[in-house]
This record gives C-alpha cells, sequence and structure tokens, in this order.
C-alpha cells in the first residue's frame, strides 16, 4: 500500500497538464477559503437541498449520508463523532482531548456538539483525515465544519413551520436586511421539540427522552472598504433534554423512575476581520463560547420497588466550560501562494458529579492553554504540477486538580504537518497524493482508585498516506471523487474500564485511557454525482474501512491483535435519486452501515442496516411544502451499546448486553414561506 502511494507521488507530474472545470465548490475550513478541488485530502460537503430533503433538525439527522463518519449514542443528541475509525465515544469524570474537530462557524464546540443545529446552515464541511496543519491536536482524525449563512444585499424573510409524528414540531424565522450600504444583518431564530422516541412505562410518560431546543443567532457584515470586512456573529443556544434511552427488555419502553437529562446552554460570540491589500491578506480571529453542558442518567433504569434486591441510583455531571480563541493568518495573493499563522485557545472547565455512592460531590477543575504556530505554502515545480507542504508547531500546558486530591499539570509541545502533490490531468481532471502526520495530546485519568501506572499516559500520533482523484465527465454529467488512504496510529489512546462489584451485587464500571495499541486503518471512500436527465439526478456515496488493532492487549488480558477497533464500519454508503420536473422535487435515499464493535473492552456489536429516506415537495412564487421521512421502514438499529454486565433486578443482575436504539419511523410536513422586503 505504502508504494502505492509513493509512486503516485513521484510519477504525478509525469501526468498531461490540461484545462479543468470541476465543479467550484469553496472550502471554508481550510486556512484559507479555498475550492475543494485544491485541497489534497478527502473532502465531503453536505448541502442545504440534503437537509431540507430529510426534514433534520440536528446534524445527527444527516450523518448517515456521510461515508467513514460516524456517530456514539450515550446521550439524547450525538455529541461525539469517530472519522475513519478514529474518535472518542463518550465523557464522564475524566476530561478528553477530542479527536475530531467540531466547529460552529469560528468556535470550537469539540465534545459538544449537542448544539449543532440544522437552522440556516449553508454547508456542512467534513475534512477526513489528520488536520494536524489545520487545526492541530483537536484534529487527529479530521474536522467537521457547521456553516451557517453570512448576511448579504438583499431583503428578505424566511419564516418555517414543522409538524411530525412522535409530537415533532419546530418552526424558525430568518431575517436578512442590509441596515445601511455598509452595514449587513441576518437573524435566525428556531424552535424544535419531540417526544423523544420512548415510553416511560413506571411513570406513564411519553416525553422523558424527550427534546426541547432553542437557536437563536444575530449576524453582521460591516463592509468598511472595498478590501476591508468585518464579521461579527453572537448566539444563545439553549438545549433541554430528557434523557432515557436504556430499557431493561431493550425496547423502547423503560422503566426508570428518575429519568435523566442531556442539556446545554451555549452563549458564543465570534469577530473576524479580513483585509486584503495588493499582495497580501490579513485576517484575524477572536471567539468565545460559555457552555453549560448538564448529563445525567437513572444508572439501574427502573424503580425502587421492582425487586426486593433492586437499589436506587443516580449518576449527574454538570460542567461550565468557558473557552476563548485568537488567530491572526497572512497570507499571500499570488496563484501559487503561501499563508504563516498564530493561534491561541483557552478552555477552563468545572464539573461537579453528583453521584449516589459517592460519600461527597466529586469536583474538578481542567484547564488548558495551547499555543500554535503555522504556515503552508504552494508552488508550481515540474510543468504544471503543484506541491504544497505545511507544518504546525503547538504548545499545550494544563492543570488539573479535583476534590480527591489528584494534581496534574503537563506541558507538551507537538508537531504535524503534511506534504501533498496535484496536478490537473486528462480532460477535466485533477489527482493527488500526500502524506500527512496528525497528533493528539497526551492526558490523565482522574478515578483515584486506578494503579498510578495507569494515572497519565503519551500523546498520540497518526500516519497518514492518501491518493485521489476528482473530476467530471462533461459528456455523461457525472462527477466523481475518490480516495484511498493508509493510516499508521502510534502509542494509540485507547479507552478501557474495570469492572467492579458492590456490595450489594450491582456493578459499576471505572472508564481509564491508555497508549495500549498501535492500530492501522485503511480504506476508500468515493462519490458520484450523475445528472442522468433533464428531470433526474443520482447521488452515491460510498466507503471502504479497515481499522484494525496491529497491537492490543485489554485489561483483561486478551489479545484483540487483528480485532476491528471500535465504531469502525467496514462499509457505509449513501445512495439517493433526486427527480424534478416544473414545481416537483421527489428525493429517494438508502442509507447503509456494516455492524461495528461498540467498544474495545467488549465484544458487543450493532448490526448491518439500510435506513430508507424520502421527500416530496411543492414549490411556489413565495411558499414551498415538504413532506419528508425517515427510516420509512421502521428498521430497529443499534447506536450503543454496553457489554454483559447485570442490571436487572428481576433476573437477579444476570449479566446481559444493553443497547441504544436509533430513530424510528418519523414522518412530518415542513411549509417553508419565504418572501422579499
Amino acid at each position: 500500500m505504502k508504494k502505492f502511494f509513493l509512486i503516485c507521488f513521484l510519477f504525478m507530474p509525469c501526468f498531461p497538464a490540461l484545462a479543468s472545470d470541476i465543479e467550484e465548490i469553496v472550502v471554508t475550513a481550510d486556512l484559507t477559503a479555498k475550492k475543494e478541488k485544491h485541497i489534497t485530502s478527502s473532502v465531503f460537503i453536505v448541502s442545504k437541498e440534503t437537509i431540507t430533503s430529510r426534514g433534520a433538525q440536528h446534524f445527527e439527522d444527516i450523518v448517515n449520508t456521510i461515508p467513514n463518519l460516524n456517530f456514539a449514542s450515550g446521550s439524547n443528541r450525538a455529541r461525539f463523532f469517530q472519522i475513519r475509525g478514529v474518535g472518542e465515544r463518550s465523557q464522564f469524570a475524566s476530561p478528553i482531548n477530542s479527536s475530531v474537530a467540531f466547529l460552529l462557524d469560528q468556535i470550537d464546540f469539540s465534545g459538544a456538539a449537542t448544539i449543532a443545529s440544522t437552522l440556516d446552515i449553508d454547508q456542512i464541511e467534513v475534512l477526513r483525515g489528520p488536520q494536524g496543519t489545520r487545526y492541530g491536536a483537536s484534529a487527529l482524525g479530521g474536522l467537521i465544519k457547521v456553516k451557517t449563512k453570512d448576511p448579504n444585499t438583499a431583503s428578505n424573510l424566511e419564516i418555517k413551520i414543522t409538524q411530525g409524528n412522535y409530537a415533532n414540531q419546530s418552526y424558525s424565522f430568518i431575517l436578512n436586511s442590509p441596515i445601511t450600504e455598509q452595514l449587513l444583518f441576518r437573524g435566525a431564530f428556531q424552535k424544535h421539540r419531540s417526544d423523544g422516541y420512548m415510553s416511560n412505562r413506571f411513570l406513564d410518560r411519553e416525553d422523558t427522552n424527550g427534546r426541547n431546543e432553542t437557536t437563536s443567532r444575530i449576524k453582521l457584515r460591516w463592509l468598511l472598504e472595498d478590501y476591508w470586512t468585518m464579521d461579527f456573529s453572537i448566539g444563545k443556544i439553549d438545549i433541554r433534554n430528557g434523557y432515557d434511552a436504556f430499557s431493561l427488555d431493550n425496547t423502547r419502553t423503560t422503566l426508570s423512575d428518575q429519568p435523566g437529562f442531556d442539556q446545554q446552554n451555549s452563549e458564543h460570540l465570534s469577530l473576524k476581520s479580513a483585509w486584503t491589500g495588493k499582495n497580501y491578506g490579513l485576517t484575524a480571529i477572536l471567539s468565545l463560547a460559555n457552555s453549560d453542558i448538564d448529563y445525567g442518567f437513572d444508572e439501574d433504569w427502573s424503580f425502587l420497588g421492582i425487586h426486593p434486591f433492586g437499589y436506587r441510583s443516580t449518576d449527574h455531571y454538570f460542567r461550565a466550560r468557558k473557552t476563548r480563541s485568537a488567530e491572526i493568518r497572512v497570507n499571500s495573493l499570488s496563484e501559487y501562494g503561501w499563508v504563516a499563522g498564530l493561534f491561541f485557545f483557552d478552555s477552563r472547565e468545572n464539573l461537579e458529579r453528583n453521584y449516589t455512592f459517592l460519600t461527597n460531590n466529586f469536583l474538578s477543575s481542567y484547564d488548558f492553554k495551547t499555543y500554535a504556530l503555522f504556515g503552508e505554502a504552494e508552488s508550481e515545480f515540474w510543468f504544471g504540477t503543484n506541491i504544497s507542504a505545511g507544518v504546525r508547531l503547538e504548545r499545550r500546558e494544563t492543570t488539573y486538580q479535583n476534590s480527591d486530591a489528584a494534581n496534574f499539570s503537563p506541558a507538551e509541545t507537538l508537531w504535524g504537518g503534511e506534504v501533498g502533490v496535484k496536478r490537473e490531468f486528462g480532460t477535466n481532471f485533477i489527482g493527488y497524493t500526500s502524506i500527512a502526520r496528525g497528533f493528539k495530546a497526551g492526558g490523565f485519568n482522574t478515578d483515584g482508585t486506578l494503579d498510578k501506572d495507569l494515572r497519565e499516559f503519551d500523546g498520540e500520533y497518526l500516519i497518514e498516506y492518501e491518493a485521489g482523484i476528482k473530476g467530471r465527465f462533461d459528456e455523461k454529467n457525472i462527477n466523481i471523487r475518490l480516495a484511498v488512504f493508509h493510516d499508521k496510529r502510534k502509542s494509540q489512546q485507547v479507552k478501557s474500564s474495570i469492572l467492579r462489584s458492590r456490595s450489594d451485587g450491582s456493578t459499576e464500571f471505572i472508564d481509564f485511557l491508555g497508549n495500549a495499541a498501535q492500530g492501522t486503518n485503511k480504506g476508500l471512500e468515493a462519490s458520484l454525482d450523475w445528472d442522468l436527465h433533464e428531470n433526474w439526478n443520482i447521488a452515491l456515496d460510498i466507503a471502504m474501512l479497515d481499522a484494525k488493532f496491529d497491537e492490543y492487549i485489554n485489561e483483561f488480558g486478551e489479545d484483540l491483535s487483528g480485532r476491528d477497533q471500535a465504531h469502525a464500519p467496514g462499509h457505509m454508503s449513501s445512495l439517493t435519486v433526486r427527480y424534478s420536473r416544473g414545481p416537483w422535487n421527489a428525493s429517494f435515499a438508502g442509507d447503509s452501515k456494516d455492524d461495528f464493535y461498540f467498544s474495545d473492552r467488549h465484544s458487543v456489536k450493532s448490526e448491518r442496516s439500510t435506513i430508507i429516506n424520502a421527500s416530496l415537495s411543492y414549490l411556489a412564487s413565495h411558499w414551498k411544502i415538504t413532506l419528508w421521512g425517515r427510516n420509512l421502514s421502521d428498521k430497529e438499529y443499534r447506536t450503543r451499546g454496553f457489554g454483559s454486565f447485570g442490571n436487572d433486578p428481576r433476573k437477579l443482575y444476570e449479566t446481559e448486553p444493553y443497547y441504544q436504539l436509533g430513530e424510528p419511523r418519523v414522518i412530518g410536513v415542513t411549509l417553508d414561506f419565504f418572501t422579499n422586503l
């Protein structure tokens, strides 16, 4: 495999250079806004049309359309993501370092993607593979950016109302209007509710896993001069969701007497200044976010009188997170240019854990500062063949302390980068190959009952080889994207846990991380978009993934070398057929996913699944009505699973696996009204 990438790297210049006319999609998650075809790595774009056709209220509703992107439940909303098998799956008392960065415009919400509503989205950008130059230690596996719409010179109003089964209802309000010729305004508001698809038989309620989500945002664009623009954004996201998702019977009927919650209240602000001179551009970005992230569950999933041996327990986590960031970039404006910059990120997080079996509440504070210097340059070096190189040097300083008298203050210097070659060849095609080094900071385990040698762990890094082709067959109206990759994970951070029995016969897990493995993640990603006819379009996106441990002996002494890594399905695909004629538009889509392990500490797996979705819409001059459905076959599929343990007092705590189920069949109608002012 490595020889293949080396051959591509050496012989790319030998392909003939021809003009290219690939569809121009601008990616804003790069160091500078750049056309997707010029990025020497695999990029996937989710359009507004896809969001609308799925009736999507949250990023979770469209994850399965993106090849090699998976997510972990264990909460009401998807919060943790895995790209090409790399990424976290949960968080409890210990702090975590994210492997997949999640950005809302300029704001970093990595590990806190509960806020990812689809209100007023322009596009969603997924950069697959390590982003060592672009975003550093938080993007070992890749980067997800939700790009909302910017203010423009038009004056218009949009009102959208949605109703569906399971008490799904939402309404949104979007206003775009220039205040003056130089000052542009855009405001957006959305309210969404749902009963959460679970029934609590003990409490006789349908909403214990319900959703109550409010998003509001104001954006201003100040056109100071032709060469100077300032963008200001302020927003508030209030998520007040329940969490009652696990059943002792592995059904949608629960018995909890103290249902949990999955809530996030975030206020964010950003300021971006972009100045363009004759030869150089200067960009400065400031951002801040304050978030209260509260998560809790009924640990016994039942009620006190279910059995004489039953017990009652809850586990609640209350986090207060503050993040601040500043970035300044200078870039040349030549065709083959460069960019260099400085980055600062400050995160402060306080946690209070209220747990039935703790004598006193657990308290902790976790602060880290990141300082980074980065640069990237591109040049033509052989008859139309371009070579690019980027590097990022990052310093991270961390302090942690908790009420168990644990104190950590590690500091480390990390680096990553990428070298890529791309060339236009054939008719309307671009080929590329790249070598990238991603990195992730080390950390520590905070549970005081762990042995000393399990308390701290080192950073992880990943070497990736990738080659791809992007292009268009004009005569067939076909766009294609193809990428193959081979990753080597070194000092891999693996989540494990120790299972311990309490005196009353119940059990608890103590989670910890360690550099316990080496791994290889390889595969391919392919996309085809075909305008089959004036009225017909077919889009096919597929991914193959082989993510295995090269070396790994878990905490039970089991040798898992050669086993698949967790949350790494062997294949994913999404097929969409669209039809449009006059005011009518229809789409039919199927999302397929292979089975995968839920954890690296047990062998419980998901099942293979295919989810069917469809929509039908009618567009008039000032309104649009869309009938949509997700999971039309009402397929029961699993999104989270725990290994065998005893939690059912009716069975005297007999060990068995437990699962969280994905969304059932959801059908709704959306009325969209829009007008110029």
